[in-house]
């Protein structure tokens, strides 16, 4: 008994689905919920556009923010490289001026003062110049990066352009397909198409408008009024052709005839 039981749930169960899943498809299917699909999918991939256009440009930004970075950088390596040039010409300059001596070249304080501006500049300008070196690689991967993203964001453009054109393509592509099969099935008497059953109404209509007429017409006498004009107007023709007959002769030559034609047909008497 249970088991039974459970193997009824379960085929209502099966029916249950069925019948969704069927009016699921006929649903899915429809123009307007196509149309409805196609809009939002066509949203969502717009929104992801914009997402990866925002996330190139940041990188642009970022580019951009380097390469100023790298100038600057670059103009303070300039100016470190003048500097410490500066420097060692004053130490030449103190050099010439103690005439040579080692020793007191070395004890000079002029001398010690150009030389801790010169490796401070030196100190300073090896940091700058390894500075430099780590921006511009990093503005080449980001300028190769931005690069291949420009690829993709076209790739990407082009098939948004032809979800847009396939949206509009699918959906006249059903309604095409819905008229026809509402048609073959209006004309196989199958559908049950509400613009089908309004159709029919207005035809029954149309023959009922039609039989209430003719009856109408009867019943007033209309079809007898109309024979009788038309009796007359043959009457009236036929004597307007006799006399006329009758002004050119044709008349006697036609009693003429008649009466040859008897004579040709009579018995003769014994």
């Amino acid at each position: 008994m249970f088991k039974a039981i459970g193997r009824y749930f379960r085929a209502l169960g099966y029916l249950l689905t069925g019948k969704i899943d069927s009016a699921r498809s006929t649903l899915t299917t429809h123009p307007a919920v196509v149309q409805a699909t196609f809009d939002h999918v066509i949203e969502e991939k717009r929104k992801r556009i914009q997402q990866y256009k925002d996330a190139i440009a940041a990188l642009i930004a970022q580019e951009e923010k380097k390469t100023a970075d790298l100038k600057k950088q670059t103009e303070e390596v300039t100016r470190l490289e003048q500097l410490k040039e500066g420097a060692a010409a004053m130490a030449r300059k103190v050099v010439e001026k103690l005439q040579g001596d080692i020793e007191t070249v070395k004890a000079d304080p002029e001398y010690l003062k150009c030389q801790a501006a010169f490796k401070d500049f030196r100190s300073t300008l090896d940091e700058k110049e390894g500075r430099c070196a780590e921006l511009e690689t990093d503005i080449n991967t980001i300028h190769e990066s931005i690069a291949n993203h420009k690829i993709q964001l076209q790739s990407l453009l082009r098939e948004f352009e032809k979800i847009q054109q396939e949206k509009h393509e699918t959906v006249a592509d059903l309604i095409t397909a819905k008229e026809e099969k509402e048609l073959a099935d209006m004309m196989a008497g199958i559908s049950d198409d509400q613009a089908s059953q309004e159709l029919q109404e207005l035809r029954d209509l149309r023959t009922k408008a039609k039989a209430t007429a003719r009856v109408s017409r009867e019943l007033a006498g209309t079809d007898t009024k109309h024979l009788e004009e038309q009796f007359l107007q043959y009457a009236t023709k036929a004597t307007v052709d006799n006399e006329f007959d009758a002004l050119i002769g044709l008349t006697k030559k036609a009693e003429d005839r008649g009466d040859e034609q008897r004579d040709k047909t009579r018995i003769p008497e014994e």
